[in-house]
């Protein structure tokens, strides 16, 4: 079969590798149908992600049709349509018990890794380095979809692949960052980042009773698309982001804060240029401008909620600011399962038409390009979706 697989950094080639292949009974064969780039998969393509190997097959925002399935796999049926969450989880221990599904403590085949830089493992992700247990992508032709019994959920006729293939990962991820700013009727959400989730947390905090919502980012394209949302928009390249959303919530800050960028922030301070030169000299492995601003401009006792991936050490984090403001910090890897059924109601209601995030449809074989122009913003490129 054809996959997008890692060769290095901004390497990334369409090769052809076996077809995958029934390990476990729990397991299943899916032939891909539609599946994403997304902005985590950057991390990966620029090479900040450690324990990445040379030929692991790329994604982890995928669907498609059931075509195999192992002997204990008896919720699903050749023939099914599925979406996958991105996070693999078995179901039945203390975590996944307790819906904390991207703690699972059975998913991950090298959670010894994991351990060594983060003291306990997170759950198996799909196509996301050997750090979270080396499994294969979905940017392919075919995936094996370990606890197949488990994770995916079968969509029902009349909803198009584009409609719930972000159920996988970034309508969750946006969701979830909104859920946890614990939003009360007036309340001011301000968002940092309007990439994809960004977009899906700037609706998502709408939905969940939200006055206002103030979304910063600088590329016009995003704010644009912010601003279909019924957000006020800030460029933070015309303007000091903190101070304006100071300002525009009367000197008190916003009540909760989400930063939806991560790792790789961009900025225009001094503190920027810092983490970017620390950053090339992996003396930090992180840029957490965004992190440092959601935090100082947070209102005393609101909330930080922090969909953004951080993977390893960052510096200048004012924690003096969070403890003396009282803030309550919210973050993590998205319990997806736990949101798959609410979501997809939400879609079948015509609450939410996910697909308005697409700008880019290409085909498996243009992927190389496709990472191109999202990772440099080309062709006012937002979110593409490719078809294997």
């Amino acid at each position: 079969m054809k996959a997008l697989c890692w060769h290095g950094a901004n390497d990334v080639r369409v090769d052809n590798v076996p077809d995958p292949t029934i390990i476990n009974p729990r397991d299943a064969i899916v032939k891909i149908t539609s599946t994403a780039i997304c902005g985590s998969d950057l991390h990966l393509y620029n090479g900040f992600i450690p324990t990445m190997q040379s030929g692991d097959i790329m994604g982890h925002e995928f669907m498609g049709e059931v075509v195999e399935l192992g002997s204990e796999v008896k919720n699903l049926k050749k023939g099914d349509r599925i979406v996958i969450p991105f996070t693999i989880s078995c179901g039945s221990c203390f975590f996944c018990n307790r819906d904390l599904w991207s703690l699972c403590d059975n998913s991950n085949p090298n959670a010894g890794l994991a351990e060594k830089l983060y003291g306990h493992s997170p759950a198996g992700l799909f196509g996301f380095s050997h750090l979270t247990g080396g499994y294969a992508g979905g940017q392919a032709e075919y995936a094996r979809v370990p606890f197949a019994d488990v994770g995916p959920l079968k969509i029902p006729d009349g909803l198009s692949d584009e409609q719930v293939l972000f159920l996988t990962d970034i309508f969750p991820t946006g969701y979830m960052a909104a859920e946890n700013c614990n939003i009360q009727p007036g309340d001011t959400v301000a968002v940092w980042g309007c990439g994809p989730v960004g977009q899906f947390a700037i609706r998502s905090a709408f939905m969940l009773g939200a006055e206002r919502v103030i979304a910063i980012d600088r590329v016009p394209e995003r704010l644009q698309m912010a601003a279909a949302a019924k957000a006020e928009i800030i460029n933070y390249e015309e303007m000091d982001a903190g101070e304006a959303v100071t300002e525009m919530t009367g000197g008190r800050g916003p009540d909760s804060c989400i930063d939806a960028v991560g790792m790789e922030a961009h900025g225009t301070g001094l503190d920027a240029l810092y983490d970017k030169a620390k950053q090339a000299v992996r003396l930090e492995t992180d840029r957490p401008t965004a992190l440092r601003q959601v935090i100082v401009a947070c209102r005393k006792g609101g909330t930080v909620s922090i969909p953004g991936v951080y993977g390893g050490f960052v510096d200048k984090v004012p924690l003096g600011a969070a403890f003396n403001k009282g803030l309550t910090l919210k973050m993590g890897q998205t319990h997806v399962h736990r949101y798959l059924r609410p979501l997809l109601d939400r879609v079948q209601k015509g609450e939410i038409d996910p697909s308005f995030v697409i700008t880019h449809r290409m085909k498996l074989d243009e992927a190389p390009h496709a990472y191109e122009i999202f990772l440099n913003k080309k062709d006012n490129c937002i979110k593409v979706v490719l078809k294997p």
